[in-house]
């Protein structure tokens, strides 16, 4: 299933440029990428109504603001977003860029004025992205480079769906329903300096929600709704194979083995782990971290049946933490932090 990242909301970039945190080059490339996507959107109801799109395409596009309207009243805030569309070319509209000590799970960050720190910078360059992650390369650090498919700026601003959000796929209604949810999340829920805490609630928001969406509009049986808890179901084995492996990792930096040994068992250990998933680009401390970014937090399945599967409860209930004070920015452990939310009850 595609990745997903929250935008950096780019006019407060350009308005307060944080010294050490962005250089000019980066600022710009964003600032770019957003007018252009911004100059070529257009209403979505006039290209439907003209035939100026495919008829798939017209269909999932009509979709949208039933999703939104189903997100709406299972809790989700209301925002602006998805009433145009930007066709682009080829399949990741932007590519993030994520870094990690190569011995430890401990993230590089970047901090942004009002909004708080994330583990990763999203580029619509590539070339870019790619001078970049190598500048970070040569600090000898892990480096991750991915190609997204969606870009959010998390309710701050208007944002277009992109024709990267539509995949050529069975399960194309059931994605498209998970990322509008996803990113409808974002805007209702928000933990400063908590990537891995803000994604993993809305990666839990989005699958769940996509998938009570298709049962209550195309049917249990139906075929679009099969096919994305298959594809769901394909993510999870995945996702608990590439947990084996951080896990695995993670104990033997922890442990007092010297860093040779550390290495020689990281190497396997990653190798191993490629065989079994065939990763599509190379697989090291930065890429599994960001797989950990967005699927941490089991408790939150736990929080969810405490609240009797009401969305409005469960969201209610997981806003103490919006005033929580954390250890340490970017804390890992999610469970952590929802646990004492399942001990306390649901809220009302």
């Amino acid at each position: 299933m595609n990745v997903r990242i929250v935008g950096f909301f780019l006019l407060t970039l350009l308005l307060v440029f944080p010294s050490g945190c962005l250089t000019l080059t980066y600022i710009t490339q964003a600032a770019a990428g957003q007018e252009d996507l911004n100059r070529r959107a257009r209403n979505i109801d006039q290209l439907v109504a003209q035939g100026r799109v495919d008829t798939r395409t017209g269909r999932l596009l009509s979709q949208i603001p039933t999703i939104k309207r189903f997100g709406e009243a299972h809790g989700l805030q209301a925002t602006p977003n998805y009433r145009q569309y930007v066709r682009v070319a080829g399949p990741s509209l932007v590519w993030v860029v994520s870094a990690s000590d190569p011995l430890a799970f401990r993230s590089r960050s970047w901090t942004f004025p009002f909004v708080g720190s994330f583990t990763y910078l999203g580029w619509f360059d590539l070339e870019a992205a790619k001078r970049f992650a190598a500048s970070l390369s040569r600090e000898n650090l892990d480096v991750d480079l991915r190609g997204s498919a969606a870009y959010s700026t998390a309710g701050f601003f208007e944002d277009p769906v992109v024709s990267t959000m539509l995949p050529k796929s069975d399960w194309a209604l059931g994605e498209l329903a998970n990322t509008v949810l996803h990113e409808m999340t974002h805007a209702t829920f928000f933990v400063r300096h908590q990537s891995t805490l803000n994604e993993s609630v809305a990666n839990f928001v989005g699958r769940n929600l996509a998938q009570d969406y298709l049962i209550d509009t195309v049917g249990p049986n139906a075929h679009e709704t099969q096919a994305y808890v298959t594809a769901e179901e394909t993510g999870d084995r995945r996702g608990r194979t590439m947990q084996a492996a951080y896990d695995a990792l993670a104990a033997h930096y922890r442990s007092s083995e010297p860093d040779t040994a550390k290495l020689e068992a990281k190497h396997a250990i990653l190798a191993r782990l490629d065989e079994e998933v065939h990763f599509r680009r190379p697989i090291n401390n930065a890429a599994l971290i960001q797989f950990r970014t967005y699927n941490s937090g089991h408790e939150l399945s736990s929080l969810l049946r405490a609240c009797d599967r009401n969305w409005p409860r469960f969201f209610a209930t997981l806003k103490r933490l919006e005033a929580t004070s954390f250890r340490s920015a970017q804390e890992s452990d999610v469970d952590k932090m929802v646990e004492p939310l399942v001990e306390g009850g649901c809220g009302s």
